[in-house]
């Protein structure tokens, strides 16, 4: 039997299966979404025709979990007692332990921390095996998340780390660029074309730090001559401490994440 199942059919949910088929590995037919909400059913069913959109959890070779935290763990349960073989959870704050716990003696448990990029196929994904996961349950988990962005093996101890600097990353980006369209408003620029000059200058600038052989301060020194216009923004963006509060926004989502776990 090689029936994916996937419990949660949420953006995240949506974004996997999306990113699964296009990879062309599964057939619609050989994925299974298990999903409460009819009206969501309904909508997944519309989105992956030939997928079997279900309201139980049944028999498959692996099963995601993409629940909200709070169900995690009764439904790594309920995936045990149906046989839905090794599992893949994205819930997070829900450790390995809490989840073999639920799911009982000898099931393979990785945990994962996507972050929403993944919904354009852009993620990046920490993941962590459980006590029962083996290099091949674990390379898995890697090839499943792999369909929507890079991936990234670590020790289930970093993973409050990834959470503070990629999986909730993406909330301090949109945050610099609400500020940078606002900016370009107030300089003069509409707001339609100052949006569309941030994004693209967040985008460009993202691609170039992750393909360049340079590092980020070898790559702002290169667009900032001395005494022009750049170097003029940036010594504002020192004195206003911003290199300090970016460093402080991480850690305290890093305390916070470890906080949920406990």
């Amino acid at each position: 039997m090689t029936i994916l199942q996937i419990v949660g059919g949420g953006k995240m949910g949506e974004a996997l299966i999306g990113g699964i088929l296009r990879g062309g590995d599964l057939a619609p037919g050989d994925v299974r979404v298990v999903e409460a909400v009819a009206e969501r059913r309904e909508a997944l069913a519309e989105l992956f025709p030939g997928a079997q959109i279900s309201t139980e959890i049944g028999p498959a070779s692996g099963t995601i979990i993409a629940v909200k935290p709070a169900g995690a763990a009764a439904v790594a349960a309920a995936v045990a007692a149906a046989g839905g073989g090794r599992i893949l959870s994205i819930a997070a704050g829900v450790t390995l332990a809490q989840l073999e716990d639920a799911a009982g003696p000898g099931v393979a448990v990785v945990r994962a921390m996507p972050n929403t990029p993944a919904l354009i196929g852009e993620g990046a994904s920490a993941v962590a095996g459980g006590t029962h996961a083996s290099d091949a349950d674990v390379d898995w988990a890697v090839g499943l998340l792999g369909a929507v962005g890079v991936v990234v093996r670590v020790d289930e101890s970093q993973l409050d780390a990834v959470t503070a600097l990629s999986g909730s990353g993406p909330a301090y980006v949109f945050l610099i660029g609400e500020a940078l369209i606002d900016a370009g408003v107030s300089a003069g620029l509409s707001r339609d074309l100052a949006t569309t000059l941030a994004a693209q200058t967040l985008v460009g600038s993202a691609q170039l730090m992750a393909q360049s052989d340079l590092v980020p301060s070898e790559l702002r020194a290169a667009v900032t001559s001395p005494g022009g216009t750049t170097a003029a923004g940036v010594r504002v963006l020192e004195q206003r401490a911003v290199r300090a509060a970016l460093i402080d926004a991480v850690h305290a989502a890093f305390e916070r994440s470890r906080e949920i776990a406990l």
